[in-house]
């Protein structure tokens, strides 16, 4: 027997076609959130990765400077890094700070360490350099930018961890 509702002609829905629970809803709203939440910690680790790039590639566009202005000039030009305040500067100008939470190291000829926490790098007018490295690290991802001594030559590898 078909049950009709006091209204004539309408037959009574089914549950299903009715909604959605409060439940069913939370639970969409749950899964959105830990989705979201995964989406954020890799945008976030993507954003980290790059600023250590950005700041590797500025430093090397420095140095690269530094360079072009001793065969230029036809004179001695320097470029200091300080481990300790994680800055660098080309020739005596403005020290360039890096970003916080970012590591900067230096491995440079003895001679060029003018103290415990400060490193030189020179170049020279024929191009060449005293040649080393400059170490850029963020949590695990580090870069090397490298001068060879002999033309001066500046390029970046990215030393991180293989995971």
């Amino acid at each position: 027997m078909k049950v009709k509702s006091p209204r004539i002609g309408i037959d009574r829905t089914s549950r299903a076609a009715r909604g959605f629970t409060l439940l069913e809803m939370l639970a969409v709203i749950l899964l959105i959130g830990i989705a979201a939440a995964a989406v954020a910690v890799s945008v976030t680790q993507g954003l980290a990765s790059a600023r250590v790039n950005a700041a590797s590639g500025e430093l090397a566009a420095a140095l690269r400077g530094v360079r072009t202005q001793a065969i230029v000039h036809g004179n001695e030009h320097t470029f200091d890094v300080d481990t300790r305040d994680n800055t660098y500067r080309a020739d005596n100008g403005p020290s360039v700070r890096l970003p916080s939470g970012m590591k900067l190291g230096i491995t440079s000829a003895k001679e060029d360490q003018v103290n415990s926490h400060t490193g030189r790098i020179r170049f020279f007018p024929d191009g060449s350099s005293t040649g080393g490295h400059i170490t850029l690290q963020r949590e695990q991802r580090q870069w090397r930018v490298n001068v060879a001594w002999l033309t001066g030559a500046v390029s970046v590898a990215d030393v991180s961890p293989k995971r």
